[in-house]
């Protein structure tokens, strides 16, 4: 056997030396860590050092794929629902299917306006029905405001003016009656046909 020569003293690294390499290596893996590991593992580039390496670019491509995985995760989980026993209709259990949706109904009226008088049409509508309307004359102009009123609203105007054709299509703002009045100012009689197509549930004449 051989025994091994003990180092000298003076050869052995003194303690500020062990200190010095000590600190010089945490620095070294600090540096590291925020240059290299950071920005290529979680596209954390607080140097910009890992973008000019292009270690920045594949971290955030590392972060988008894990995302991506969790959420493919998460939908899977929340797409297998634990089994349930089927549940038997009792009775007086009311129908979950669909109501109908409202028909479509159409109406038509004529009216003969003396010179000067008025007269007013108006069709019951839920809030967000729609009718579609045409109305004419037989020649003259009418003066013409259509308009609808309701609990607490005595005046919501959609349109006014003097033509003798007027034809569009007429949504409810509320719950109420919406419709068209006319004047005659032509000085002579004048007829008015009105034609209305949609949800509503009834026409009638008011004035």
């Amino acid at each position: 056997m051989y025994n091994a020569q003990k180092p000298a003293p003076s050869e052995l690294p003194s303690t500020g030396r062990l200190l010095r390499s000590t600190a010089i290596a945490i620095a070294a893996a600090a540096a590291l860590l925020v240059t290299v590991v950071l920005p290529a593992e979680y596209a954390v580039d607080p140097t910009g050092a890992g973008r000019l390496l292009g270690l920045t670019q594949m971290g955030k491509v590392k972060v988008a794929l894990a995302r991506e995985a969790e959420q493919e995760v998460a939908a899977q989980g929340s797409e297998v629902a634990p089994a349930t026993a089927p549940v038997v209709p009792t009775s007086g259990a009311r129908s979950s299917a669909p109501q109908p949706a409202s028909v479509a109904k159409s109406e038509e009226l004529t009216l003969t306006l003396a010179p000067d008088q008025a007269a007013e049409i108006k069709a019951e509508m839920r809030k967000g029905a729609t009718v579609t309307y045409v109305w004419s004359t037989d020649g003259p102009k009418l003066n013409f405001d259509t308009h609808g009123d309701g609990a607490g609203i005595s005046y919501h105007g959609y349109g006014k003016g003097s033509e003798v054709r007027s034809e569009g299509v007429l949504t409810a703002a509320f719950d109420g009656s919406h419709g068209w009045f006319w004047r005659n100012r032509s000085g002579k009689p004048v007829t008015v046909t009105l034609r209305v197509n949609g949800d509503f549930a009834r026409l009638k004449r008011v004035v």
